[in-house]
């Protein structure tokens, strides 16, 4: 991994830690340009909310088990951070 790719994923670091889930798994379909994250493995869900920015919040009992970014390239802001 190049130096500049690894500055990119510590940057990520602080962000990491104020996510109120002890464990994330992300996956990013390129093609679909669609960014999934996972809190809890495996994450059966039961419900679904699609809310007006392009986001999916996905439920289990209740619980927040993911979150489904559509149009992930376009959440990027100015500073390429995401908003």
């Amino acid at each position: 991994m190049e130096a500049v790719e690894v500055r990119k994923a510590l940057n990520l670091v602080p962000e990491l830690l104020d996510v109120p889930y002890s464990r994330i798994w992300t996956v990013y379909d390129k093609e679909a340009d669609v960014l999934y994250h996972n809190f809890k493995k495996p994450s059966h869900t039961d419900d679904s909310e699609l809310t007006g920015d392009d986001l999916i919040i996905r439920y289990g009992r209740g619980s927040v088990v993911g979150i489904t970014v559509l149009n992930a390239s376009r959440k990027r802001g100015g500073d390429g951070r995401g908003v």
